[in-house]
């Protein structure tokens, strides 16, 4: 916790010295540019390639008002995975779990998953995710499962039914959306 507290502050002070040159560079978008080069600096090995473009822009202004309206950090764990790669990720948890009905409740596999199409993120840490359960409605950003703390999808518009995990049947699909995991 005390980690987190520190690396919050260094964030946001690197935030606030690299805000005059990312408004010279960037007129009207300063304050994003200048939190999300910091926030760049801090998470160095997320990936925002491939998100869908509004799950994108939804993810980077949530975590750009997270940091400077109060001090608070998200960054990506995964976001959008290829085909290959959430079929190799369902078939562990198959193997590790020993049963695909309790493997569903965690990964599903590519036809069903929201990070394929590239609206799921999986966020850390637990504060930066609490902070986005509580304010991520604003971007379109929903928590969607009670046990995955971390996961979130953009839905514009309604927000998702939460469900218990990714296993359930989702019964308010959005249009042309393939549900997530």
């Amino acid at each position: 916790m005390r980690r987190d507290a520190l690396y919050a502050r260094l964030t946001t002070l690197l935030a606030r010295l690299l805000l005059p040159v990312a408004a010279l560079r960037h007129r009207r978008r300063g304050r994003h540019v200048a939190a999300q080069w910091a926030l760049g600096l801090r998470f160095p090995h997320e990936d925002l390639r491939g998100l869908a473009p509004g799950a994108h822009a939804a993810f980077t202004a949530a975590r750009t008002e997270a940091l400077w309206r109060d001090r608070q950090l998200i960054g990506l764990t995964s976001g959008h995975r290829d085909s290959a790669v959430q079929w190799r990720m369902f078939l562990t948890e198959i193997a590790r779990t020993g049963s695909e009905a309790v493997a569903r409740q965690r990964v599903l596999p590519p036809a069903e998953s929201a990070h394929v199409v590239g609206i799921a993120m999986d966020v850390r840490p637990v504060e930066g995710a609490r902070w986005l359960e509580a304010h991520g409605w604003r971007f379109g950003l929903y928590r969607r499962y009670d046990n995955e703390w971390w996961h979130f999808e953009y839905w514009p518009g309604e927000p998702p039914q939460r469900l218990p995990h990714a296993g359930v049947s989702r019964p308010n699909r959005a249009p042309g959306r393939r549900p997530a995991a």
